[in-house]
């Protein structure tokens, strides 16, 4: 999992989902788990 300052891009790609938790911003993708990522 990456950490970014900016989860725009990930967040536009095909089975992407955004997920709050913690305070913490996580994109999480099924199809490509390449793509997990948080911010914060």
């Amino acid at each position: 999992m990456k950490v970014r300052a900016s989860l725009r891009a990930l967040k536009l790609k095909e089975g992407s989902i955004v997920v709050r938790r913690h305070g913490k911003t996580f994109v999480i993708n099924k199809k490509n788990p390449k793509w997990k990522a948080r911010q914060g």
